[in-house]
């Protein structure tokens, strides 16, 4: 797989947006101050626009956000989520039961679990709800901004992540994330390259320093 290389004329990073994102998808973000998130794109199924991972006592766990009709065609900011499921009660249920006694969950479960007590109409707003949220506890300084239209052919200004980063199973995340061990809340064997959660709720203000060790320069 083809690394990606930062010089002084890379201004950016295009991504489109997940839920609860990955540890790949943080280190993808890394090297950035600014993260053009696609807005304009298609919404993609099997993807982790609404879909993360987690650990629990009973090994991973799939956190699905349903959502309404969505296919290839719909864009992306249209996909609106289904609620007629009870999806927040289960995603916070399973949070609190996986991570409730890891290091740091205290310290940022409020913020969380006002965002799951909101009503959500659209996808994409919670994905950015929830990424700026992750963004604000490793304590990144990125400026996010939303694309107005699809390009499938960028400047050299900027890297092209769109779909690069795939969902457990099918993946090619070895341009971006070298899985570093770091203690997790069950088992003795490491579980590389969860939600975001994982970590931020097992190492507090050291997540961010994992992450820089996982990067792939």
């Amino acid at each position: 797989m083809e690394k990606y290389h930062v010089d002084r004329v890379t201004q950016g990073i295009r991504i489109e947006a997940h839920y609860l994102p990955s540890l790949t998808y943080f280190t993808a973000l890394l090297p950035f101050d600014t993260v053009w998130l696609e807005a304009a794109e298609h919404y993609g199924k099997q993807s982790y626009r609404n879909r993360c991972y987690v650990l629990t006592a009973n090994g991973i766990d799939r956190l699905t956000v349903p959502v309404l009709n969505g296919t290839h065609k719909q864009l992306i900011r249209e996909v609106r989520i289904d609620d007629r499921q009870a999806w927040p009660d289960r995603h916070w249920r399973c949070l609190v039961t996986a991570y409730s006694k890891a290091p740091f969950f205290e310290f940022y479960a409020d913020e969380l679990e006002s965002v799951f007590h909101r009503k959500w109409v659209y996808l994409f707003e919670l994905n950015l709800e929830l990424l700026t949220l992750c963004l604000k506890w490793l304590g990144w300084q990125k400026k996010v901004v939303l694309t107005e239209s699809f390009e499938k052919q960028l400047g050299s200004e900027l890297v092209d992540a769109h779909s690069q980063i795939n969902a457990r199973g099918n993946t090619q995340n070895g341009r971006f994330y070298r899985p570093v061990a770091y203690q997790q809340n069950f088992g003795n064997v490491f579980v590389p390259d969860l939600s975001i959660l994982d970590l931020i709720f097992c190492q507090g203000t050291e997540a961010s320093n994992v992450l820089r060790q996982s990067l792939i320069k």
